[in-house]
């Protein structure tokens, strides 16, 4: 590993041309220099392989990965096997980050010895904009149940506004799940169980844009809807079988539905203690 390369970058890149170079130029000027970023083309079918080419012909910390096309898990996953630097952090790339994103989280995560650091997150949307986390205080947590509450795990599972030590993730042999839909939300719950220590980092942000032609909006389908259940049902038992001590009914999984033409009229989802029965899968009636 180069003692050189502080943060590698990993960006999956699927047929995004129209935003790419958004999310390249925020990291290409990082105040933080010592980074490599490692793109990965997912078999893209647009442009987006020329302009990946053009950026790295003038930046030489970019490094271009050529796959067929295996989804956003598998690309990910391609970058991990070659990354040089101390900590991995990961880009979707019609998104973008503050310019001392990583110069901010890399500082507070050295200066605390943690395995991870975590920066709020806006979401960006064409009508509005939200902070998610609200983030005050650079801050160390060591016990999981903290860790999944300041990183509300319970909703907000993504790994793209964290980085983690490189060492920590290949002594615990994490990889994302290739194929799956909701892949963060299993890595997320099982790396911040594992990690020792994690430091909250204020005042830097990652841009998360909602795509209205991304995967996510646009693949609302029966195999989707059942990666959503599995993962939180996996998540759940992950939960419970480490006897992390979150609040019952902070994360639930569905348990199971009854429909009538299509439309879900009730359903049961379980948490750590409990069952809750929905209405409409969304209006909470009876607690059990």
């Amino acid at each position: 590993m180069s003692e050189n390369i502080k943060v590698s970058v990993i960006v999956p890149v699927y047929n995004v041309s129209k935003y790419l170079s958004r999310c390249l130029d925020s990291l290409v000027n990082q105040t933080e220099k010592n980074i490599e970023i490692i793109c990965v083309n997912d078999g893209s079918t647009d442009n987006s392989a020329e302009i990946l080419e053009e950026y790295a012909k003038k930046d030489s910390r970019i490094v271009v990965l050529t796959q067929e096309n295996a989804g956003l898990s598998a690309a990910r996953n391609t970058g991990m096997e070659v990354v040089r630097g101390e900590y991995i952090g990961f880009v979707d790339s019609d998104d973008w980050v503050d310019l001392d994103f990583y110069e901010k989280l890399y500082d507070a995560a050295k200066r605390n010895d943690c395995d991870i650091a975590v920066a709020d997150f806006i979401r960006q949307h064409p009508k509005n904009k939200k902070i998610r986390l609200h983030l005050t205080e650079e801050k160390v947590y060591e016990k999981a149940e903290d860790k999944y509450l300041i990183c509300r795990t319970f909703r907000e599972g993504c790994v793209w506004n964290k980085i983690y030590r490189t060492e920590f993730l290949k002594s615990i042999d994490l990889k994302f799940v290739v194929g799956m839909y909701y892949e963060d939300r299993d890595f997320t719950a099982r790396s911040l169980f594992y990690s020792k220590k994690l430091v909250t980092v204020p005042n830097t942000y990652y841009d998360y844009f909602v795509n209205e032609k991304s995967i996510v909006k646009h693949c609302k389908n029966k195999i989707q809807g059942e990666h959503y259940v599995l993962v939180r049902q996996q998540v759940l038992q992950f939960i419970r079988e480490n006897n992390i001590n979150v609040p019952d009914g902070l994360y639930k999984a569905e348990k199971s539905k009854f429909k009538l033409f299509g439309k879900t009229i009730f359903s049961i989802k379980e948490s750590t203690k409990s069952n809750y029965i929905f209405l409409f899968g969304k209006i909470c009636i009876f607690k059990y």
